[in-house]
Parts: structure tokens; C-alpha cells; sequence
């Protein structure tokens, strides 16, 4: 089937599904509120089935070009002596590829080069959907996790929603590494992973209200909570700089009754956004992009289409965003540590989500 789609929203998710449906035959026309392509974010893990996804428009193979390979995992106490490994291996052995490190903007880069031949709108807020689902045949919603449209079309009950947890992220130049660390405290957990271009990229979360002030800046509130921690965590709060801080409270999104309402289909944060414990928000926008392009190819009827996407998509990521969340809460704990090592070992053990 063929058809006009409008797609609000030229983040991943939207440059994505503009590239695949336009590859699919599709008159396609993509509204973004900002004025161009973001140039803020810190690494994102592409893991197999996004790098698989990425390969029906042509993408895929960038990403192995540009990004950087992810070796080993491992998982540490504040002090610095191992909780458990993951065995990356095992996930090459069994798909053929790695997880890659890449950033934001540079993936947003690769995307917009697919989406070259579609029509870009920048600078082009859609506050109301309306007369776009009187345009065309289908719109696509990729406005992020606090999409207007979501709320407009199912109610503050499915407004993007804190939980409890604030995040601190970037990178530091030079220091290039291939291993990913994951410090576990307290209540709070810090990342160190790879990203292209010889930087390391790190994060921090801890439990704090939300929209909590750092009086003295962020980066002398990191080095209060992590400052005597162990491993590689001293290497980057000794490096980094407070203008290269980003700060951002995390919200996740309730599980919605369908992805699709009427000839409007949601994907990415606006239809599941979920805590990026386990790293794959990114990944399952992109898989979200393309399966809807393929099933409104495939189907005869685009009402058919949208159904089968919705189908496809929504169990397989509320079961995901369910585990992000309880592996959130996991890194929340602050007594029985002695628990929440084992349970993170035996965690380990189980094959990793392609």
C-alpha cells in the first residue's frame, strides 16, 4: 500500500520513519519544531536489531563505520571490586554484530542523510494534528515523551510521568575505551561506555525530587555523591567540566491502550518512553520507524497496516519499558546490597535482548 503521511517530529524515530516510508513509495512531509538538527547528546548503544533495522534504509553499515565497538561490560561496587560481567560475545556469536556506541547528533546526522528526498520542515511546531489527519493518508507521531499529541488524544492519565530519578551525562575528549563500567552505590549508579571519535562518554543517576536545584553547580554535587567512589569513576569527575555537564530528570510514559487512534500512529518516547536502564530507548524508536513502514507496505488496506503495527510493536516494548523499569528500581536500592548483587549476577547470566 502507498499513500501521504505527515510526520511530526524529525528526531530519530521521525527521520527514520520518513527515510522508510519514502523508501516504500511513500509522498512523505516531516514537521520539527526546532530550527535544525540537534546537536546535543551523549552515546547511544545501537544494539544488533537496531543495526538490522537501520540496514532496510541504507544505515546500517554507517553505524558500524562510525561507531564504536562495545568489547566487554562490567558491573562494580562503589569501592570498586566486581559485582558480575556480561558476556558480549555471546550476542555477537548469535547476530553477527556488537553493540555500537554512537552519538546522538552523529546518528541524527546519518538519519537526515537517508531522509534526504523527503520533504523537511525545521522550525515548524505542530501544536494540533488535526487538519494533517484531514491531509493525508497517515500521520506519524514521533514528538517525543511529552508529546502534545499523546495527551490530546488519550488524556493526562498517559502524561509522561517522573520517576523519582535525575540524571547527570556527557563526555570527556580523548580517552578513548572499548569496555563499559557500570558503578553501582546507594541509590545511585554512574556509566562510563564508548563513543566514536576517541571520546568516553559517562552518566550518573540518583533518587532526588524532582527539578531539585544543584546550589553550587552540577558538578560539585556529582563530586559530592560520587567523589569517593573507586574504579573509573574518579578519572572522570577529575576531567570533566561544569559547562559540559547536561542535567535531566527522567520520566517514562504509562502503557497506552493501542499505538494507533484513528489514521495517527505513535512511535518512539511518544508512545513508550521508558528508563534507559537497560539502553535501548533509541533502539526500539528505530525498530518502531521501520516496522511501520513495512507493515503499511505490506498490508492492502492502510487501517490493516496501522493494526499490524500495533500488533507488532506495543506488547514487545511495554514488556521492555516494564523491564527498564524494574531494572531502575533495582539500581534505586540502598540496603541489602548484598541482594541486589546477586540479583543483578543472575541478571547477567540470561542472553541480552538483541
Amino acid at each position: 500500500m502507498r499513500g501521504t503521511a505527515k510526520i511530526v517530529g524529525g528526531g530519530i524515530g521521525g527521520l527514520a520513519a520518513a527515510s522508510a516510508l519514502h523508501q516504500a513509495g511513500w509522498d512523505v512531509t516531516l514537521y520539527e519544531r526546532e530550527v535544525g538538527l540537534s546537536g546535543a547528546g551523549t552515546a547511544l548503544g545501537m544494539w544488533p536489531s537496531a543495526v538490522a533495522a537501520l540496514d532496510h534504509i541504507g544505515t546500517g553499515d554507517d553505524v558500524r563505520t562510525q561507531g564504536t565497538e562495545q568489547t566487554s561490560a562490567e558491573f562494580l561496587r562503589a569501592d570498586g571490586t566486581l559485582i558480575g560481567k556480561l558476556d558480549t560475545t555471546r550476542l555477537r556469536r548469535r547476530t553477527g554484530d556488537p553493540v555500537y556506541l554512537l552519538s546522538r547528533p552523529a546518528l541524527l546526522n546519518l538519519l537526515y542523510r537517508a531522509a534526504q528526498n523527503t520533504a523537511t520542515h525545521f522550525g515548524h511546531p505542530i501544536a494540533d494534528i488535526t487538519s494533517l489527519q484531514r491531509e493525508c493518508d497517515v500521520v506519524v507521531v514521533a514528538d517525543g515523551i511529552f508529546s502534545r499529541t499523546r495527551a490530546a488524544l488519550f488524556g493526562d492519565r498517559y502524561r509522561a510521568r517522573y520517576i523519582g530519578v535525575t540524571a547527570w551525562r556527557g563526555w570527556i575528549d580523548n580517552r578513548p575505551t572499548r569496555t563499559m563500567t557500570e558503578t553501582w552505590g546507594r541509590g545511585a549508579k554512574f556509566g562510563i561506555t564508548p563513543q566514536e571519535g576517541g571520546r568516553t562518554n559517562w552518566y550518573a543517576t540518583t533518587v532526588a525530587p524532582e527539578g531539585a536545584p544543584s546550589p553550587d553547580g552540577e558538578l560539585a554535587r556529582l563530586r559530592e555523591l560520587f567523589g569517593s567512589w573507586g574504579g573509573p569513576v574518579r578519572m572522570v569527575l577529575d576531567t570533566i567540566a561544569e559547562e559540559a555537564i547536561l542535567r535531566h530528570d527522567l520520566h517514562v510514559v504509562p502503557p497506552l491502550p493501542t499505538f494507533v487512534s484513528g489514521n495517527v500512529a505513535l512511535i518512539g518516547d511518544a508512545a513508550h518512553a521508558m528508563p534507559p536502564d537497560l539502553g535501548r530507548g533509541a533502539c526500539e524508536t528505530l525498530i518502531d520507524a521501520i516496522t511501520l513502514a513495512r507493515c503499511l507496505r505490506e498490508s492492502p488496506m492502510i487501517d490493516a497496516g496501522l493494526h499490524a503495527y500495533d500488533r507488532r510493536r506495543r506488547r514487545p516494548t511495554q514488556r521492555l519499558a516494564a523491564a527498564a523499569a524494574g531494572a531502575s528500581r533495582l539500581t534505586r536500592w540502598n540496603r541489602n546490597l548484598w541482594l541486589r548483587d546477586g540479583l543483578l549476577r543472575m541478571s547477567l547470566l540470561l542472553p541480552p535482548p538483541a
